[in-house]
């Protein structure tokens, strides 16, 4: 008998464990340590260095947000702590890498509205989810939004790559900031679905 209670009392802390450390989680948790790291080899490093590096770790950390939502849904390893992280390590990765590009000028001028875009979307769709997730509705990403996503991705790819990258292949840096743009164009657009979701619930509740 003490067997079976102690039993039941071990099984939801393994199950707790296992989803915490399933390997969709693991990644989305490496993308969350890679945001210090990207900071870090961009102001530390000198030179081309920085620049190589910092794409590297972008890049990489882009790759595991593909595969650790493909993963969870190909191994039946879909969890509340996945779904929970997964927003914000994009999140934190996107706008550590805007902010980084802007301190150094290679977002500049006018290019720094297109910035201000995209973190401002980000910002409000967090808080929209957050909104709707109390009465569990939810706005499922459209294809669109992932279409943002990727340009967003590559802008941010080619800007990291910043004059070392323009040394490489003349002219990156200013087809990064123009898909940095048509991202921003996007990420107005796709925003629209969250906050009209969020404003038709408000207005059902004062009816």
């Amino acid at each position: 008998m003490n067997k079976l209670n102690e039993s039941a009392a071990t099984a939801p802390r393994s199950s707790g464990v296992a989803v915490a450390t399933s390997l969709p989680n693991l990644l989305t948790y490496a993308r969350i340590a890679a945001v210090p790291a990207l900071v870090a080899c961009f102001f530390l490093l000198r030179g081309d260095w920085a620049f190589w590096t910092a794409l590297a770790i972008f890049v990489a950390a882009s790759i595991t947000d593909f595969f650790d939502g493909y993963l969870a849904r190909a191994w039946h390893q879909q969890s509340r702590l996945g779904r929970m992280l997964d927003p914000i390590a994009d999140k934190l990765l996107v706008a550590t890498s805007v902010l980084m590009l802007v301190s150094v000028g290679i977002i500049g001028g006018w290019s720094i509205w297109a910035a201000v875009v995209i973190l401002c979307r980000e910002i409000l769709v967090s808080g929209l989810r957050e909104y709707l997730a109390e009465f569990s509705l939810s706005v499922p990403v459209t294809r669109l939004a992932k279409w943002k996503t990727a340009v967003q991705m590559v802008a941010i790819g080619m800007l990291l790559s910043g004059p070392a990258g323009d040394e490489l292949i003349p002219g990156i840096l200013n087809l990064g900031l123009a898909c940095l743009w048509i991202s921003a164009l996007l990420t107005l657009y796709t925003g629209y679905d969250y906050v009209r979701a969020g404003i038709g619930h408000l207005i059902d509740e004062q009816k």
